[in-house]
């Protein structure tokens, strides 16, 4: 467990301030049409008196908020990504939605704005691998921000496929990784998109990528590459399970009274047995 904390005496922090700053880095208008980024539930107006940061929110993670005393839990996902029309024990979501109400709890999920924002997802593994000068590929711009799906960099050095797809499980800690078949070239440009990413996998070949890190990709998606890419895919969870340090760097730097807690429950629903 990593916590954050502060001796000085600092003025009570809102909510609303840790809402306002998440969404400064990340502006709502760069989320996907189909995304529900934002505030999930709660009352903006509470006093926070911590914040757990994590990809997910389920049961357990609303039992670690409780157990920390953070009254406010920051995800990737979110928690709603449709409107509810009941809200009782029938599900995992709507227990989750209870139990959070039942203990003032507010939940905050960044999600698409958050892997299209400068610095935000992808830009995080990035950091993780070591690339150099990483920016957008298949950029666009929503009002007057940059933004993009995806990331593409340069490693320091090239590698051959194998001791790179060795350097990116141990990176992000996985058990495995799907791939195609290795490339016979070394591997220098990289481009990558956390989570479900293969619908970018064209685009990478069109940015003379020599290798695309995502989370998830369909069978088919496979197909077709040889010795044109090098396809890594690594887990959705585990490629994005570096975002909460995100969320704890803005809200350190723009709230720095309040407690951060990055969680320790895995919320991972998929077991490599």
């Amino acid at each position: 467990m990593r916590v954050s904390t502060f001796l000085c005496n600092f003025a009570p922090v809102k909510i609303k301030e840790v809402l306002s700053a998440l969404e400064r880095f990340a502006p709502l208008p760069l989320q996907e049409s189909w995304d529900n980024a934002g505030l999930q539930l709660g009352l903006t107006e509470t006093e926070v008196s911590g914040a757990l940061l994590c990809l997910d929110v389920n049961e357990r993670i609303v039992d670690e908020a409780i157990a920390k005393g953070c009254n406010l839990i920051v995800s990737h996902h979110p928690l709603l990504f449709r409107g509810l029309k009941t809200i009782s024990d029938l599900t995992d979501v709507q227990r989750t939605v209870m139990r959070a109400i039942q203990q003032g709890i507010a939940v905050i999920s960044m999600h698409t704005n958050m892997d299209n924002a400068q610095g935000g997802v992808n830009f995080r593994i990035a950091q993780k691998l070591g690339l150099q000068d990483v920016k957008f590929f298949a950029s666009k711009t929503v009002g007057d921000t940059e933004a993009g799906s995806g990331v593409v960099g340069e490693l320091p050095e090239p590698m051959a496929a194998d001791d790179f797809i060795i350097a990116v499980k141990k990176a992000f800690g996985v058990e495995c990784a799907m791939c195609n078949e290795l490339l016979r070239r070394p591997i220098s440009r990289v481009a990558i998109c956390g989570g479900a990413g293969d619908f970018l996998l064209d685009q990478a070949v069109d940015c003379q990528a020599d290798a695309f890190i995502t989370g998830e990709m369909h069978y088919h998606q496979y197909f077709g590459y040889e010795q044109q890419i090098q396809i890594c895919v690594i887990g959705h969870y585990q490629s994005e399970q570096y975002t909460a340090e995100i969320f704890e760097e803005i809200i350190r730097e723009a709230c720095p009274g309040v407690k951060t807690c990055i969680a320790e429950t895995c919320t991972n629903p998929i077991l490599y047995i």
